[in-house]
C-alpha cells in the first residue's frame, strides 16, 4: 500500500456496527470508500453512508455502500476525509475542489471527524501551500472581494477549466481564490472570512477535526 491508502485503511477500522459514516472526496477518501466497502463485505459490517460529494457517492454506489441522503440526517457518527493542509494545531484547509458546503456540513454534523493525509500536507499556516476557496453569492462577489482585499487578502474570482467562464460550484455559488498575509492566524482568518458578508462558506476549517491521522514512509501516526 502506498501512504495514502494505508491511512485510509487505517481509518477503516474505526468504523462500527450501526455506524451512520460521511464519505470525503479526493484520492485518500476513495481508498477510505473502497477499504470500508472491503470491511462491509468480508466482516458483514452494517452501516448506512452519506457523501461530500456526487462523485465519492457514484464511487459509494459502485462499491456497495448503501446511501443515504443528507436531507434526511441531523448528525453523523463518523466523517473521514482528507486536507489539503494541516496545521500544528489542526487547523485544516479544505474545498479547492467544488465540495466544500457539503464537506463543512457533514464535518460540523459528525461526533467524529478523522482527517486522513500523508506527511506532504503539514504546514505551519493555512495558505502556506495552497489559495484559499472562499463560496460567495455569485452577486456579491465583487462586494466580497473588496472587503478582503481590505483586510490585506489577493486575489480573484476563480474560472473554469477552460478559462472562459465563472466556475460554479456545486452548491452553485462562486469561488473566491484568496491568499492572506502570512501574519494572519488561522484563528483570524476564520473569524474575519465567517463575519464576511456574502461569504456562504470558505475552506478554513477551524477546530473541527478530532483526530489527524499521517501516513509517512509505511507509518502511520496520529495527531
Amino acid at each position: 500500500m502506498n501512504d495514502k491508502e494505508l491511512v485510509a485503511f487505517e481509518a477503516a477500522k474505526l468504523a462500527k456496527n450501526g455506524m451512520l459514516i460521511g464519505l470525503g472526496t479526493g484520492s485518500t477518501a476513495n481508498y477510505f470508500i473502497e477499504h470500508l466497502a472491503k470491511r462491509q463485505a468480508e466482516e458483514g459490517l452494517k452501516i448506512s453512508t452519506v457523501a461530500s460529494s456526487t462523485i465519492s457517492a457514484i464511487k459509494a454506489q459502485a462499491c456497495g455502500l448503501s446511501l443515504v441522503s443528507i436531507n434526511q440526517i441531523k448528525q453523523i457518527d463518523l466523517y473521514v476525509d482528507g486536507a489539503d493542509e494541516i496545521t500544528p494545531n489542526l487547523s485544516l484547509l479544505k474545498g479547492r475542489g467544488q465540495d466544500l458546503v457539503m464537506e463543512k456540513l457533514l464535518a460540523q454534523a459528525a461526533h467524529q471527524f478523522i482527517v486522513v493525509a500523508d506527511k506532504s500536507k503539514i504546514v505551519n499556516f493555512i495558505g502556506e501551500k495552497f489559495i484559499i476557496p472562499i463560496e460567495v453569492i455569485p452577486n456579491a462577489w465583487r462586494i466580497v472581494k473588496h472587503h478582503l482585499e481590505q483586510h490585506g487578502a489577493e486575489g480573484d474570482i476563480r474560472l473554469n477549466a477552460n478559462q472562459d467562464n465563472i466556475a460554479v460550484a456545486a452548491s452553485g455559488n462562486y469561488v473566491l481564490d484568496m491568499r492572506f498575509p502570512k501574519n494572519v492566524d488561522d484563528q483570524s482568518l476564520n473569524t474575519l472570512l465567517n463575519n464576511t458578508s456574502g461569504v456562504v462558506e470558505h475552506g478554513v476549517f477551524f477546530q473541527l477535526a478530532k483526530k489527524i491521522l499521517i501516513a509517512d514512509q509505511g507509518i502511520v501516526s496520529s495527531m
